[in-house]
């Protein structure tokens, strides 16, 4: 049985290791949408710099799946606390050196090449703590699992809500000049304080009694599985592996578009750096009460049709963002992000937490959640890299083709949504064999 003290301490756990984790994550995103360009890619011209930018922001999206399977791998032999501890402190680190890196003026081009080791790095350590956080509380919990496990994935918008605020800060209290000299280093610096503060609260958590209670069967029984977590997965899961990543891929795809895209594209159509941050603060924030709120719907009327409908109302509004974001009405600009963030994307996002805990066994969970959300991940990292391509090809334009390629990825996700079966009354202690797929 769970422990409510437990319960809580888990939820907690995750939420607030999510939010370190995905403040210093997205706070690369935010950074390479803004400052990166002009401070490790001076050499280039500024739509240029904006592509390579945005090129080693995709590379942390690239290493998400590795960071799945290993600490997936080790999290389901070893368990899921030790390995959320690694992570947490790999990420930490990663961020702070980030603050102290050179530019591209001081060191030449070992700087962008630095800068990318530690994007991977980044991307290693929050490719595997997403699944340890959302089994932490998944599987501590014993009912409304979706609001509970939700609270991981409303880490990552109260995340993007401290990245942004922070970097806002210190681009209000100083000059242009200032900020891209030094002032851009010190939200990537205050990572060394939430690193310790995390590994604190972690620290008081036990291991799940899911996990715990299927180590102890299979010590008790001598039929500890031989096989890889990785293995388990793409032999008895092929299916759900897919239509997971699928059922994902969307709501990546919009989230890259609105927390990193969106924020080039708004200063380019005139808007002043300070009122897009801020327009991407204020939906960061309400977008915690979205995940958590649809989430918890989830528990009483499925995941399916919060997902299903939430991928339809981001097919339409895929064609309202750029019309609204280049109108040139900072009301406007904020309506697009707080309808899309705070709303619509939370609806197919917030129940993936549950969704991908549900649809694995307990022996591979890690693995399988881990893989098929940090495969679906790639999604927000190409996105936008996609998009400033698009553009860049057709001399600044082509927001209509951008639109229906988001509206695309959403149809996927209606498609692998109604192949999968409802997940929300799985039991996780009894999910051996289940896979989420009709038979």
């Amino acid at each position: 049985m769970s422990d409510p003290t437990q319960l809580r301490r888990a939820v907690a756990s995750s939420f607030l290791g999510s939010v370190i984790e995905y403040y210093d994550f997205l706070l690369y995103a935010t950074a390479s949408a803004l400052v990166f360009g002009k401070v490790f890619f001076s050499n280039l011209s500024p739509l240029a710099a904006t592509v390579a930018s945005l090129g080693t922001f995709a590379t942390g999206y690239l290493a998400r799946p590795l960071g799945g399977v290993i600490f997936g791998h080790f999290g389901d032999r070893l368990g899921r606390k030790r390995m959320l501890v690694l992570t947490m402190t790999l990420m930490g680190v990663a961020s702070t050196l980030i603050g102290v890196l050179p530019t591209y003026d001081q060191i030449g081009t070992l700087a962008p090449v630095v800068l990318v080791l530690l994007r991977v790095a980044q991307g290693v350590a929050v490719g595997g703590e997403w699944g340890g956080a959302v089994l932490m509380s998944a599987e501590h919990a014993t009912g409304r699992r979706g609001l509970w496990a939700s609270f991981t994935n409303a880490g990552a918008p109260f995340g993007m809500l401290l990245s942004t605020a922070a970097l806002n800060g210190s681009a209000a209290m100083m000059d242009e000049q200032a900020f891209l000299s030094w002032g851009w280093r010190i939200p990537f610096l205050l990572s060394i304080v939430l690193l310790a503060i995390g590994l604190f609260v972690r620290a008081r958590v036990e291991e799940t009694p899911v996990f715990a209670s299927a180590a102890s069967s299979a010590a008790s029984s001598g039929s500890a599985s031989r096989s890889a977590p990785l293995l388990d997965v793409l032999r008895h899961h092929p299916r759900a592996l897919l239509l997971g990543i699928g059922v994902g891929l969307s709501p990546f795809v919009l989230q890259g578009t609105l927390t990193t895209f969106l924020v080039s594209y708004g200063v380019q159509a005139g808007f002043a750096r300070q009122q897009v941050l801020n327009g991407l603060t204020l939906s960061s924030g309400l977008a915690v009460l979205g995940i958590v709120g649809w989430s918890a719907l989830s528990d009483r009327v499925g995941r399916r049709p919060i997902v299903l409908a939430g991928a339809v109302a981001a097919a339409a509004y895929a064609f309202a963002i750029f019309p609204l974001a280049g109108s040139g009405s900072v009301g406007l600009l904020t309506l697009a992000l707080v309808l899309g963030q705070s709303i619509i994307h939370p609806m197919t996002y917030g129940p993936l937490a549950a969704l991908y805990a549900e649809l694995f066994a307990t022996r591979s969970r890690y693995t399988g959640a881990s893989l098929g959300y940090q495969i679906a991940g790639l999604g927000a990292g190409l996105a936008p890299l996609l998009f400033a391509q698009i553009q860049a090809s057709t001399g600044g334009g082509g927001t209509g083709l951008i639109s229906a390629v988001i509206a695309g990825f959403c149809l996927l996700t209606v498609v692998c949504t109604l192949a999968l079966r409802e997940t929300s009354r799985t039991d996780l202690v009894s999910a051996a064999g289940h896979s989420g797929v009709p038979r």
